[in-house]
C-alpha cells in the first residue's frame, strides 16, 4: 500500500512534477504516422504530458512537432496553414519550419525578426507507423530508443492508439498483472470457464488465447531486476504433468512492456496525455506472418460503438457498456468484448487517478509492487541529479516476451538470459 503522496509522485506527470519531470527524459510516442498521412495535410493537436503540441507534415514528408501557441501572439497552430515547407499561423501569416525556424512575418518587414525569433520545436523520429518526440531538457536527449517490432517488414506489424479517460499508472498496472488474465478475459481464455459456459462464436470471440494453463489463477511470481525495467515470470500449474506454463513479460521504463501472443507478441507504450488521460499505443509484431488492424481491433473488442477517431467511448451512466443479460445467462464472464475493452473499463472503473492508500495487495500483486518501486526509484535518481532508469539503452531488440511450457528440470531463467546479459540490472 502507498501513502497519498507516494500515489500523487507517482501519477501527476504536469510540468514541474516528480514524475513528469523524469518521464520528460525519456522519447515518447506522440502520435501514429497515419494521423498525418499527406504533406501539407491537415495539422494535428496532441496533448502529452499536460502539454499541447501541433504536428503538422511538411512538403518534403518530415514531421514537425511544435508548440500549439503561435510564437507572435499565441494564436493555436492547429488553425494554421501548411504549406510550402511549413506551418503558417492564420492570424498574421507568421510561418515556421519544422526545425522552428521562422520562415515568413508578413506583418513586419525587418528582416532581423526571422534572425531572432524561433519556435519551440522539438526533436522528431518517425519510425514503423510511431512519431516520437522528445520534450525535456536539450542538453539530456538521450539516444533514440529501437525496438524489436522495428525489425520486422511493415506488412507484419500493426499499430494502434486509443485515448482511454485514467490514469496512465492505472492502464500499466493493468497490463503488469498477471493474474487477471484468467479471470477478467475468461471469455478468451480459461478453458474451465468455457466449457461450464453457454457462450457460442460470434464476432467478439478469438479462439487461439485458449489453453489449460489459464485454469491455473493463482500463478507464482519469480521477478528480477533488470537494466530497462525488470521482468517477471508468470508460472502456472498443467494439469496432470509436472510441468508449467511459463510467461515470461518484460516492464521497461517509462511505461512499456511487452505481452506474448500466439504467434505475435504487443509492445504496449501507456504514454500519459495528462493526469486523468492515456494514450494506449499497441504495437503488434510477428515474425512469420502477416497481421492485420482489423483482427487487433476484434481481439480488443473495439468496434464502432465504443472506438471512435482512436477514443475508447465508455459511459459510466450506461454501465460501461456492460450486457449483464449476457452475464446472467452465461454466455459472457465480463459482459464486454474484447481484451483492451476490458482492461480499459476497469481501469476507467476505477477513477481518473486510483488512490493507492485504500487498497489491500496480495502476493499475486508482486509485480505491481515492483513497478511501483522502480518508478519511484527512477524519480528519485532524476531528482538526485541523475539518469532514470533505462533512459540510455538505446537498442532495446532483445527485450522479448515468451510464453512455453517448461518441464520440471528446464528454468524460466533460460529464456531470461539475453536480458541478463544485455541489460544488466
Amino acid at each position: 500500500m502507498l501513502t497519498k503522496e507516494e500515489n500523487d509522485k507517482l501519477t501527476r506527470v504536469g510540468k514541474g512534477t516528480p514524475m513528469g519531470e523524469m518521464m520528460r527524459r525519456y522519447w515518447h510516442p506522440i502520435a501514429i504516422s497515419a494521423e498525418l498521412p499527406d504533406c501539407d495535410g491537415d495539422p494535428i493537436v496532441r496533448k502529452l504530458l499536460g502539454e499541447r503540441f501541433v504536428l503538422f507534415r511538411n512538403t518534403e514528408g518530415l514531421v514537425g512537432v511544435i508548440d500549439e501557441a503561435c510564437l507572435h501572439r499565441g494564436a493555436s497552430m492547429a488553425l494554421g496553414r501548411v504549406e510550402e515547407g511549413g506551418i503558417r499561423c492564420i492570424y498574421h501569416g507568421w510561418k515556421f519550419s519544422v526545425t522552428g525556424a521562422l520562415l515568413d512575418t508578413p506583418n513586419h518587414a525587418d528582416a532581423r525578426v526571422k534572425e531572432r525569433l524561433k519556435a519551440n520545436a522539438y526533436p522528431v523520429r518517425e519510425q514503423s507507423g510511431l512519431i516520437w518526440t522528445y520534450i525535456g531538457p536539450r542538453e539530456k536527449q538521450p539516444p533514440f530508443r529501437e525496438f524489436h517490432f522495428d525489425e520486422v517488414p511493415a506488412t507484419h506489424r500493426t499499430v494502434i492508439r486509443v485515448n482511454i479517460p485514467s490514469n496512465f499508472l492505472q492502464n500499466w498496472e493493468g497490463g503488469t498483472d498477471t493474474s487477471h488474465v484468467s479471470i477478467l478475459h475468461s471469455n478468451v481464455t480459461r478453458p474451465g470457464w468455457l466449457s461450464g459456459s453457454n457462450r457460442t462464436a460470434n464476432e467478439g470471440d478469438i479462439n487461439d488465447f485458449v489453453k489449460q494453463s489459464w485454469d491455473d489463477m493463482s500463478p507464482k511470481l519469480e521477478i528480477e531486476n533488470t537494466g530497462f525495467g525488470y521482468h517477471y515470470a508468470g508460472l502456472r500449474r498443467l494439469p496432470g504433468s509436472d510441468a508449467v506454463n511459463a510467461r515470461l513479460v518484460p516492464i521497461f521504463l517509462p511505461y512499456g512492456r511487452i505481452i506474448p501472443l500466439p504467434g505475435f507478441s504487443s509492445t504496449i507504450f501507456e504514454v500519459p496525455i495528462d493526469d486523468h488521460t492515456t494514450s494506449t499505443y499497441l504495437v503488434d509484431a510477428s515474425e512469420g506472418e502477416p497481421l492485420e488492424e482489423k483482427a487487433r481491433l476484434k481481439r480488443s473488442g473495439f468496434a464502432e460503438h465504443n472506438y471512435r477517431n482512436r477514443n475508447f467511448l465508455i459511459d459510466p451512466e450506461n454501465h460501461y457498456g456492460q450486457d449483464r443479460a449476457a452475464m446472467r445467462e452465461r454466455r459472457s464472464w465480463s459482459g464486454l468484448d474484447g481484451l483492451t475493452q476490458e482492461d480499459a473499463t476497469i481501469t476507467v472503473s476505477m477513477g481518473p487517478v486510483y488512490d493507492r492508500s485504500t487498497e489491500h495487495l496480495v502476493a499475486a500483486d508482486a509485480a505491481i509492487v515492483r513497478l511501483r518501486r522502480r518508478l519511484l526509484d527512477a524519480v528519485d535518481a532524476c531528482e538526485s541529479g541523475g539518469d532514470p532508469l533505462g533512459v540510455n539503452v538505446a537498442d532495446m531488440k532483445k527485450v522479448r516476451a515468451w510464453d512455453c511450457d517448461l518441464e520440471p528440470a528446464d528454468s524460466w531463467k533460460r529464456l531470461a538470459q539475453p536480458h541478463n546479459e544485455s541489460y544488466p540490472a
